[in-house]
């Protein structure tokens, strides 16, 4: 089992940068593909960052390329996702989630672990 607990969610302005972080329970999280969703009021949950367990292979929503990076810290048990430029748009629950290494990262229903979201609020 593993227990995902985001943080660092809040309200900022157009243009400011916000770090979130996922800290995880449960000694097999290193072996976990990582992911943040996010789901904005009146719409589906998206992809929106994933990363290999290892750190070393990372995908991106085409509309946060450049302006988004994720990482991740196995000794610590913790992923990131440090968000720059942030855009009205950019408003949404934010969730980490965690899955198995097989499969596609752009999937929602494949992963198997959730945290409870982060709201993140971009004012203009």
């Amino acid at each position: 089992q593993v227990q995902l607990v985001e943080s660092g969610g809040r309200l900022v302005q157009v243009g400011d940068s916000l770090r979130l972080s996922c800290e995880a329970s449960g000694r097999t999280f290193s072996s976990y593909a990582t992911a943040w969703f996010r789901q904005a009021p009146g719409k589906e949950r998206e992809f929106v960052s994933a990363i290999t367990w290892n750190g070393l292979r990372e995908w991106y929503k085409d509309s946060v390329k450049g302006r988004f990076s994720i990482s991740r810290d196995n000794a610590k048990n913790t992923v990131t996702l440090q968000m720059n430029s942030l855009k009205p748009d950019d408003t949404a629950v934010y969730y980490c989630a965690a899955k198995g290494n097989s499969g596609s990262v752009y999937l929602l229903g494949g992963y198997s672990y959730w945290g409870q979201g982060a709201q993140v609020t971009v004012s203009s």
